[in-house]
């Protein structure tokens, strides 16, 4: 039962860390955080990079990710814990590389600069980066 109760509480974290994440990231971005991608720059669209976006480009999705995760290691539930991490991983990896494609038209080089700097914070996903496109390197 101690097992139970560490792999549990282990959730616990991971579900409170992964929602404070989460909900720091919409504070830090204000107006420019949205549910949906944004598909054209609206003129108040600016680069957020401070605060919780100095650490990782896309905090609320690591949030996301790691409450999601969080909630079945909670329930001890081995499968679900599995399905979970997969599916969540491959959906973020697919629309973390669709919104990098528009934050690079959106902000250029500047979004090249903060990619280089900055992680996506979520593992083996790297996200649009031009580099992996040139053709010598």
């Amino acid at each position: 039962l101690k097992g139970y109760f560490l792999i549990s509480f282990v959730g616990i974290v991971f579900m409170i860390g992964g929602d404070f994440v989460r909900k720091l990231a919409m504070i830090t971005a204000k107006s420019n955080f949205t549910h949906l991608v944004r598909y054209h720059r609206v003129d108040e669209h600016v680069l957020v990079t401070g605060g919780i976006y100095a650490w990782c480009r896309h905090p609320a999705y690591v949030g996301w990710f790691f409450w999601s995760i969080g909630t079945q290691m909670t329930l001890c539930n081995p499968i679900c814990f599995v399905g979970y991490a997969y599916a969540s991983w491959k959906f973020f990896k697919e629309r973390i590389f669709e919104e990098e494609i528009l934050l690079l038209q959106f902000f250029e080089q500047e979004y090249v600069k903060y990619q280089k700097k900055v992680g996506t914070g979520l593992p083996f996903i790297k996200g649009c980066i031009l580099d992996d496109f040139a053709k010598d390197k």
